[in-house]
């Protein structure tokens, strides 16, 4: 079963059993989905979608975080529930030790010595740990690694 088919069974079951919450931010991956199917027209894979779903996820990150320093807490707490649905479809995430491997395993393949190398890591690593791991934080990993 593709990620697609998965979302649209957990969105019919979240209408039959009134999951109301579940449901909107369901319809809201769909949503963003069938937006980037219909401005690239093309169909996405399942590692296409998993990016539209990183993408969201930051997104909701990043709104935590700002509403966080308003002091509401309220719709922070409305963000991080979104998070949840969204991080149930994403793979299991990295640990630390695999995300310190695979870094080390990607500088040694592309010879990377340098923080000018840093494009050509993150590209290796992005392939490996999409939807896995934070992308900002790889990014911050990967430029102390070639730094230090």
């Amino acid at each position: 079963m593709t990620l697609k088919q998965q979302l649209t069974d957990d969105m019919k079951t979240a209408m039959r059993g009134g999951d109301k919450h579940r449901l909107g931010v369901i319809r809201l991956v769909l949503a963003a989905i069938k937006q980037r199917e219909v401005d690239e027209r093309i169909e996405l894979d399942d590692a296409q979608i998993l990016a539209v779903l990183e993408k969201m996820l930051k997104q909701r990150r990043d709104s935590v975080s700002q509403y966080a320093a308003a002091g509401r807490e309220d719709l922070a707490d409305v963000e991080r529930a979104e998070m949840t649905v969204i991080e149930a479809y994403l793979p299991a995430q990295l640990d630390e030790a695999e995300l310190d491997a695979l870094i080390a395993r990607a500088i040694a393949a592309t010879g990377a010595s340098s923080p000018r190398d840093m494009g050509k890591v993150m590209a290796a690593v992005k392939e490996q740990a999409a939807g896995r791991a934070d992308m900002a934080q790889v990014s911050a990993r990967i430029k102390a690694k070639l730094a230090g």
